[in-house]
């Protein structure tokens, strides 16, 4: 995009620091603490934060293109702190009683999350005792609160999925983060043993999609928080898919260029099928890109008219940015697969952006297989599987 991007401008200046620390996020399993002092130190983490409390309220489409640069330095630490920034989007849509506890005394706090509902509840007066095994809490070291994902009965007896928010204190981490690719998105399990959840804590998932949680017009001129959480929430995956396939680019060309066979000693940067693999995969990349742009700028006149999207519209951000990340992944897989056996060594850069570019199509937000049913559906003029989140 070529809008001016302060925050963008920023980041590239801490950029070459957090992609030396690459390999020292694989080993720890986590976001670096180098790398999360860096990007605080820009304010990345208020990019989706209230200004009420010193945030900065960015569009949608400077986020991501933030995002995507921090992937193609380091995907791991792109996965957590990208997180990490939008929970504080859909925190913003909570009480003001519940943002006043996380930001009041701590402009700098940030929430992980685990939203799957594999908690156990049990009601109390004025909220719920919650206990469970929370995982892939994405940079959860480095969070100060953590968003958890509950079923509760509603008044009708229904069970409506909600979420409940709880501080550092009431939880413990499991070091358990082993694997193949993110490696560096310490995504660990949250252990909560009944922990007390009172109700300005706790808001219902659909009432965050469909402009009725306690938090909503809590903030009128903004130009961000009159959309549904799910869009935001979900942004930073495919925005990562892009920054690792472009850096994927590069990369190859960096390591092809100079490249001999070792039997023959074969120019391989300057032969034919390399030049034709890494041409098409140019074309895919910078059409998902192009793709994406389009899908993130409509959120954010979305945001900027306060236009709530339709159904129809909520069903293609979800399901374009899972096709830009089926295109990214296809970019990285054609590259790599022409990379050498000398590219499948630990500590390679390229199988790690291949490792991590595989993972970026895993969540279940971007799982196409599931998309592609949602969109054909809508299509169809079909009423949306429950089953299809």
């Amino acid at each position: 995009m070529n809008k001016h991007n302060p925050l963008l401008e920023k980041l590239r200046t801490i950029l070459p620091a957090i992609a030396a620390n690459a390999q020292r996020a694989e080993e720890e399993r986590k976001v670096p603490d180098e790398n999360i002092r860096l990007l605080k130190s820009i304010g990345m983490h208020r990019a989706f934060q209230p200004k009420q409390y010193g945030g900065l309220e960015i569009s949608l489409p400077e986020f991501a293109d933030c995002v995507a640069a921090l992937a193609g330095a380091c995907g791991g630490t792109a996965w957590a702190f990208s997180l990490l920034c939008t929970h504080s989007h859909q925190l913003a849509m909570f009480s003001p009683q519940l943002q006043q506890e996380v930001w009041g005394n701590n402009p700098d706090a940030t929430a992980s999350s685990s939203i799957a509902p594999f908690s156990q509840i049990e009601e109390a007066d004025g909220g719920v005792y919650l206990s469970g095994e929370m995982g892939w809490s994405s940079g959860c070291d480095h969070a100060e609160w953590a968003i958890v994902g509950m079923r509760r009965k509603n008044s009708e007896g229904e069970l409506v999925y909600s979420f409940g928010v709880l501080p550092r204190s009431d939880y413990e981490i499991r070091d358990n983060w082993f694997s193949m690719g993110m490696k560096g998105s310490g995504s660990k399990t949250l252990v909560i043993r009944n922990a007390f959840i009172p109700n300005h804590r706790i808001e219902a998932a659909k009432d965050m999609m469909e402009g009725r949680s306690s938090g909503f017009d809590l903030y009128p001129d903004s130009a961000i928080f009159y959309t549904p959480y799910r869009p935001y929430f979900a942004s930073g995956f495919a925005a990562i898919s892009l920054g690792v396939a472009e850096r994927m680019l590069q990369a190859f060309k960096e390591k092809t260029q100079n490249r001999v066979r070792a039997y023959t000693g074969a120019s391989v940067g300057t032969a034919t099928p390399a030049l034709m693999r890494l041409a098409e995969s140019t074309h895919q990349v910078a059409a998902a890109r192009a793709f994406l742009e389009k899908t993130w700028q409509d959120h954010a006149e979305h945001g900027r008219r306060h236009q709530y999207p339709t159904r129809e519209t909520l069903t293609y951000w979800r399901t374009n940015q899972a096709y830009a990340v089926k295109m990214c992944i296809a970019a990285v897989d054609r590259l790599f697969g022409a990379s050498g056996a000398a590219s499948w060594m630990e500590g390679n850069e390229l199988q790690r952006l291949f490792r991590d570019s595989h993972m970026t199509g895993a969540h279940a937000y971007t799982d196409y297989d599931v998309c592609s049913q949602i969109l054909g559906r809508e299509l169809m003029g079909l009423e949306p599987d429950p089953t299809m989140v």
